[in-house]
């Protein structure tokens, strides 16, 4: 029988873990925690703790971790069923009528997550192997060493098409099973054979709440694979909208570092498993922006869960569409924070180049909902107009309506329209400027540095700003523009499109998008993709590039270009303009750690390149003059 999950948490609430646990284990308690010896080993000193607030017990003699059922079904080897039957007799309440239709989708769902597991061991096996060698080699290159692969059950799957599906079928699996619990794929126009989901990829498995193995996430070895990452489809078992990447890992470490610990959200499988190296509770969204169920299973977790998302465009805008989604569903003791991981690193990256400490010192540095809320209606637009002040007190009043909770709307109501008084004092009046938090930069121009309107005394010098901030380059307008109309283009170049978009960080979510829908979809033409792309909200962005791109005399936009010639013009172009942004990245370093005639050399041969290109570019010779090529 397969429970509704309501049932199992009236059970929970009923029915106190430190109460049933008491039964067989001798708990004495310590702050808002039970401790005792463990049941699963022998030991002398206690190591076995109990929180009845959270609703599970951890045991570091053992590494066991789990909840009121896991507990029944671990001590005294019940099944499922048995340890919901005794704890309901226990709360009281009557188990639910048997539904035969429901008993039998159970048993199917059962039978997946079978060979979903089976599945798991045999791509931890395949790592292993000669096939594995380059993935072995990419995962210690990620500081990723080897003893760490089994804790996070790190897999591979070779780049054969039907070699998983040959193991299983051999172990009594059915094909039809198999395409059922995702792990392969039936070829859309039917006759052929169907074949594995994931070939030549990393596999990071994905586990629901009770941790067990319900799909999976691929990373390509292959760098010219149309997808970067690749995650398994809804099925039965798996819907990526509920499910968090990491979650049991994460709650065994939420327990024992106790009360205080932090709850991060991270972008990546890697960097959730950084965070977890680095004893951190993380766990990442599965390809999707953070959905509602997620932030309901977060907050079962942790009060005030810490979002950690890239610091630029693309990422300030993912958590804005997180607050948009937060707020009808605050409440006192549900809320969130936000960090940027400074430099613009990842995770991942910074416990590789600077280790655990730093990573921690980072995600400590958080901003609260509230600070970020009031940043990013502040920083909607320059706010030297009366009209312009009134519609921010009118959003500011619209965001605090929305939340449900009607006296913590009403807090938010008056904290805010505090600030904005604050914000609004004049000079002599008692009032201070309200604190700028390093949540948003205001504004960004092309080659990313951060444009402050407050900067430019005239409103004339403002708009400028704006119109500065907003433009984009023409040549990564053209690229863009180009890639619309023939898709196709992108097929060689994603990982660069996903590291540096079309060279605009205007244009970066777009970048970003045209990666993810990749991800869903074998076949791209132009018409689908500009219908997909209006529809997320991209119509006046593709306005832009249309305007901005006539101005770039990009010959692969002419008409009597050939296609092949079009595709190689368009190459260059976007590969010189890669160049262009490692050459500005490379000069700001440089600048920063400027030291003797040898490096003042140095930076002066890097502006010397970087013009050079600049002048290729903006003047034509790039498609004429091989030397400037990058």
């Amino acid at each position: 029988m397969r429970f509704d999950d309501r049932f199992l948490e009236e059970i929970k609430s009923r029915v106190r873990l430190s109460d049933v646990i008491g039964k067989t284990v001798k708990l004495k308690r310590q702050g808002r925690e039970f401790v005792g010896l463990s049941p699963f080993t022998k030991e002398r000193s206690p190591s076995f703790f109990v929180n009845d607030d959270k609703g599970f017990f951890h045991d570091f003699s053992s590494g066991k971790h789990g909840d009121l059922i896991s507990f029944l079904q671990e001590t005294e080897r019940l099944t499922f069923m048995e340890a919901v039957e005794r704890l309901a007799g226990e709360a009281g309440m009557p188990m639910p009528a048997p539904d035969p239709q429901a008993a039998e989708q159970e048993k199917k769902r059962q039978g997946l997550a079978d060979w979903v597991e089976l599945a798991a061991q045999w791509f931890e096996g395949e790592l292993h192997r000669p096939s594995g060698k380059a993935a072995r080699d990419y995962l210690l290159r990620r500081g990723l060493p080897e003893t760490e692969w089994k804790r996070f059950r790190i897999g591979f799957s070779p780049a054969s098409r039907t070699a998983l599906k040959d193991y299983l079928i051999a172990k009594g699996a059915r094909p039809a099973e198999l395409i059922d619990a995702g792990l392969l794929i039936a070829p859309e126009e039917g006759g052929a054979a169907p074949y594995d989901r994931f070939r030549d990829r990393i596999i990071f498995p994905i586990a629901d709440a009770r941790g067990r193995i319900v799909s999976f996430g691929g990373r390509a070895m292959d760098p010219e694979a149309r997808a970067k990452y690749l995650n398994g489809p809804e099925t039965s078992l798996f819907s990526k909208g509920r499910l968090l990447y990491g979650l049991p890992e994460a709650r065994k470490l939420l327990h024992a570092g106790g009360d205080d610990t932090a709850l991060v959200v991270v972008e990546g499988y890697m960097d959730a498993i950084a965070c977890q190296r680095a004893g951190v509770a993380a766990v990442a969204p599965l390809g999707t922006a953070l959905t509602e169920d997620q932030m309901e299973v977060l907050w079962r977790l942790h009060p005030e869960p810490t979002l950690c998302f890239d610091g630029d465009g693309a990422g300030q805008r993912a958590a804005s569409r997180v607050i948009d989604r937060a707020l009808p569903l605050l409440k006192p003791g549900k809320s969130f924070r936000f960090a940027i991981v400074t430099g613009g690193k990842d995770p991942d990256d910074v416990l590789r180049e600077q280790g655990p400490t730093a990573l921690k010192a980072q995600l400590a540095e958080t901003t609260p909902f509230v600070d970020a809320l009031f940043v990013r209606e502040r920083d909607q637009e320059p706010l030297e107009t009366p009209e312009r002040k009134a519609g921010l007190k009118a959003r500011l009043r619209e965001r605090a309506a929305s939340i449900a909770d009607k006296d913590l709307a009403q807090a938010y109501r008056e904290e805010l329209l505090g600030r904005l008084d604050t914000l609004f004092a004049r000079p002599g009046s008692g009032g201070q400027a309200a604190p700028r938090a390093p949540f948003t930069p205001r504004a960004r121009g092309r080659r990313g540095e951060v444009l402050h309107f407050d900067a430019f005394p005239t409103p004339e010098g403002k708009a400028a700003a704006r119109k500065l901030a907003v433009s984009l380059d023409p040549m990564a307008a053209a690229l863009a523009k180009a890639a619309l109309e023939d898709p196709h283009r992108l097929d060689d170049h994603f990982e660069q499109l996903e590291r540096s978009g079309f060279g605009d960080l205007a244009l970066s979510e777009l970048a970003r998008e045209f990666i993810r829908l990749r991800l869903d979809a074998d076949h791209l033409d132009s018409a689908s993709l500009a219908r997909h792309l209006r529809d997320r909200g991209f119509a006046g962005l593709l306005t832009d590039i249309d305007r901005a791109a006539a101005m770039a005399g990009a010959p692969f936009l002419k008409q009597d270009v050939t296609l092949a010639a079009a595709r190689s013009q368009w190459t260059l172009a976007f590969e010189a303009l890669n160049r262009l942004a490692a050459l500005e990245t490379a000069l700001t370093s440089a600048k920063a750690s400027l030291g003797g005639r040898s490096d003042m050399a140095a930076l002066e041969r890097l502006k010397a390149e970087r013009d050079t290109l600049r002048r290729a570019i903006r003047s034509g010779s790039l498609w004429t003059d091989g030397e400037t090529s990058p």
